[in-house]
């Protein structure tokens, strides 16, 4: 398909996709964005209560060798990482191929849906959402801002012996309260093997009991909470992503246009992934210490010993995927007839369900490309890495998922586009649209749903949150 080079046409003025859409709700989270004070009264105090719990707590981290981790080893036979319950995750090999590609690595397997669930409630009639001061060990800061509850099925049916997880019967029971997002969502499909977590938003009207490591944010502070390194982990994001908004009536694709190219995109791929012993796994070498790449790229998988006296369980030992360098995650931004457009990508992954999710224009370690040559690096790279500052809209790093990947982290940014082009594989769509799909399960992946809510805390031209490119108005 040729390039779009123009505004939308009249034909293309339906209503973009709508899922679960509540005008009123989607105006009460547009307030919620619009305001910046609240229980916490401005940044600087919230990013001081956020050190103050990080001073409060001891937390420790330390690398130890595979015979020194607690209730995990290596299987006989297949050599596969488990823990002695059976339960959590293991670490096995993945063999698997994308049309021409084919490739064998370890992967993290977790067939547990977890939940992910932030509590929603008004205050003086703005929405607030109660977020956590969380440790988990392999964030480079330990501490960021997690959902109200972030647990696996093991950690809340106390597989740990810990104590119970707070806040968790208002997302087991959602009777207690007003549903306003509940999705099952993908995570890392280069690191999960079909990995999934329920993503949940209730809201409540009763009182909710306070403590000292939980702060009630409107949609606005969680904005400005998003331009900062390091603030908001991942799943957090990723919840947020799914807050219904309002879209507005024209896009360069009609709805049926954009499902139906991803829809082929996922025809067309010919894919396959199929689990194997973790010993058998090719150019990937075992020391006592960590599972390395013959050629010391992609990622590596330690050992860690956690101390943690805020967590269920004070201290435990864990196995963790370590990237080898940081990433770069991109939106290609583009307004057509005054509408703001992203430039999405068909992106197939080894450990994705469902083949291929909307990705973002770039995704990927650039150091895993550097000894290429130009062409054969990921598509739009070279151009996202040489913006010129001017055209880039929204900058930050981010660490991904804490309880999985020892210091994860990527640059995220939405760039300005120079120009219109659509290649093969990749698609303009809205805000709206982009928004209104991840309220729908593999549709949007983990990357994307992050930028998504970045792109709430991208500031108008008047220099504010919430603006035209905000949860005020995504159009």
């Amino acid at each position: 398909m040729s390039a779009p080079t123009r505004a939308p046409a009249a034909a293309n003025t339906r209503t973009p996709i709508r899922a679960r859409q509540d005008t009123g709700l989607a105006a009460r989270v547009a307030r919620s964005a619009a305001t910046a004070a609240g229980p916490a009264a401005d940044l600087d105090e919230i990013l001081g209560w956020l050190e103050s719990r990080r001073r409060a707590v001891p937390f420790a981290v330390d690398r130890i060798p595979f015979a020194d981790l607690d209730g995990w080893s290596f299987a006989p036979g297949t050599g596969n990482l488990v823990h002695r319950s059976g339960k959590f995750f293991t670490v096995e090999g993945l063999r698997a191929a994308v049309d021409d590609r084919q490739w064998c690595q370890p992967i993290i397997c977790q067939p547990e849906v977890g939940i992910l669930g932030v509590l929603a409630k008004e205050f003086d009639g703005v929405l607030h959402f109660l977020l956590q001061a969380k440790m988990e060990p392999g964030n480079p800061n330990l501490l960021q801002l997690s959902p109200t509850v972030q647990a696996t099925r093991s950690n809340y049916t106390k597989v740990h012996r810990g104590a119970s997880v707070r806040y968790l019967d208002h997302f087991t029971a959602p009777a207690r309260g007003s549903v306003l997002s509940d999705v099952l969502q993908s995570e890392h499909g280069s690191w999960f093997y079909r990995k999934r977590n329920r993503n949940m938003v209730v809201e409540v009207t009763d009182d909710v009991p306070p403590h000292e490591d939980f702060r009630w944010l409107t949609l606005g502070q969680i904005a400005e909470l998003l331009r900062h390194d390091l603030v908001v982990n991942m799943d957090a994001r990723s919840v947020l992503a799914g807050v219904p908004v309002q879209a507005a009536p024209r896009a360069v694709h009609s709805d049926t246009e954009l499902l139906s190219w991803l829809v082929e995109q996922r025809a067309a791929i010919q894919a396959s992934a199929e689990r194997f012993p973790l010993a058998e796994v090719p150019g990937w070498l075992r020391t006592p210490h960590s599972i390395d790449h013959e050629d010391h790229r992609y990622f590596r998988i330690v050992a860690v010993s956690v101390r943690a006296s805020s967590r269920e369980v004070a201290a435990w030992t864990q196995p963790l995927l370590e990237p080898c360098g940081q990433g770069l995650v991109a939106f290609l931004s583009r307004d057509f007839g005054g509408v703001p457009h992203v430039l999405v990508s068909a992106r197939a992954e080894g450990g994705l369900l469902d083949t291929a999710e909307l990705g973002p224009t770039v995704q990927c370690t650039p150091g895993n490309y550097a000894h290429l040559p130009a062409g054969q690096r990921p598509p739009f790279l070279d151009a996202v890495q040489t913006a010129d500052p001017s055209r880039i809209r929204y900058s930050a790093l981010h660490s991904e998922e804490g309880g999985r990947f020892l210091d994860s982290v990527s640059r995220y940014l939405v760039v300005e586009a120079e120009d219109a082009q659509e290649p093969p594989g990749f698609r303009w769509m809205s805000y709206g649209q982009l928004a209104a799909l991840a309220q729908h399960s593999h549709y949007v992946n983990v990357q994307a749903r992050t930028l998504l809510t970045c792109l709430h805390a991208t500031p108008s031209d008047e220099g504010a949150s919430g603006g035209p490119n905000g949860w005020a108005a995504v159009r």
